[in-house]
């Protein structure tokens, strides 16, 4: 019979002292909730108490309340320290990618896990499942709990819940067949009231001083919008902006842009029947910062240190870049709220 992937996975694990779990950076709820399943699996079947660390903050208000109300022991963090008795498991991020602590710390994990679209050759690692058809990381985490006939505690498998429902938001809705086996697995365990007090978090005031900003600086281009963002608390709000502008009806594919510290960062969001936004991402950055994602969700940054461009000349690259890469002939937008609308209700 050919061996599970999670036995594989433990046994590239269990000569080593102790195991991080690293996510990337400003760590989402699939990162969360996969890093988290990966932490007991490992308790569980190797008795190491392994570290889930991720850097950078969790912004999103949704994110916030998932983390207040489920106690993931996530501990976020600005470098971390690797010496060679410690096994390093990179989850819901490619071994390729920037936006991680380990990429800083110049480290080559032993094991990946994740469910990105993947780009340029990739490096050769103890362990390696990646799968892109497969909807969140959370669900190839729950399919390793079933294989080693773990059964989850209620916050975790609420959490392995949730972060396959926040990777399918939107027009990213496509499931697998193992995403409908693990969603009917953990409904088991899950407990349904506190996914609901999820999705209703609170909002602070500020959250809609900067939605309001962000319609203002909204420009339509034909069926392709452009956002930039005078002001973002985290690289989540300018995703969140994208989420909505999305699935406005005469929008199909969108840009939104912000800066926050010392970078520029981007989500890109298409429709059905559009380019893979992962592609458009790519292309849109390209020589300027590094980017990825899934077909219809897709993000990256700039680091403005090492780029030659700034302020509007950064932004006006972008911008232009962005209607090559649509197929728009527009060259001048208009706004998705009319200033008139604007004026007479201030």
């Amino acid at each position: 019979m050919t061996t599970a992937r999670s036995t594989r996975l433990l046994t590239a694990l269990a000569h080593y002292e102790q195991v991080f779990v690293v996510t990337h950076d400003n760590p989402d709820p699939d990162a969360i909730a996969s890093g988290w399943g990966l932490r007991w699996m490992i308790g569980e079947k190797l008795a190491k108490l392994a570290r889930l660390i991720g850097g950078g903050a969790i912004v999103r208000a949704e994110n916030r309340h998932m983390v207040k109300l489920l106690n993931p022991p996530i501990e976020l963090v600005d470098e971390i320290q690797i010496d060679e008795r410690t096994a390093t498991i990179l989850v819901d991020c490619s071994s390729t990618a920037s936006n991680h602590l380990l990429g800083s710390a110049g480290v080559r994990p032993i094991a990946v896990i994740d469910h990105h679209q993947v780009r340029g050759a990739q490096q050769r690692l103890a362990f390696r499942d990646v799968r892109p058809r497969v909807a969140a990381s959370a669900t190839i985490v729950a399919s390793y709990l079933k294989e080693q006939d773990l059964s989850p505690p209620s916050d975790l498998a609420t959490a392995l819940l949730y972060g396959m429902q926040t990777e399918t938001q939107g027009s990213e809705t496509h499931y697998a067949a193992l995403d409908r086996r693990m969603v009917a697995w953990l409904s088991r365990f899950a407990d349904p009231g506190k996914l609901a007090q999820i999705d209703n978090a609170p909002l602070t005031p500020e959250y809609y001083s900067d939605l309001v900003l962000a319609l203002q600086s909204t420009f339509a281009y034909d069926e392709t919008a452009i956002c930039f963002l005078p002001r973002a608390e985290g690289p989540e709000t300018i995703a969140e902006v994208a989420d909505l502008l999305i699935r406005c009806q005469t929008i199909h594919q969108v840009l939104c842009g912000g800066v926050v510290g010392d970078d520029l960062f981007v989500s890109v969001r298409t429709e059905l029947g559009t380019e893979s936004a992962a592609d458009l991402v790519h292309r849109v950055l390209d020589g300027l910062g590094a980017g990825g994602g899934h077909e219809r969700r897709a993000g990256g940054k700039v680091r403005l240190a090492q780029c030659t461009l700034h302020g509007e000349q950064l932004t006006d690259e972008l911008r232009n870049r962005w209607l090559a890469v649509c197929g728009s002939d527009r060259q001048r937008g208009t706004r998705l709220v009319a200033r008139r609308d604007i004026v007479k209700n201030l």
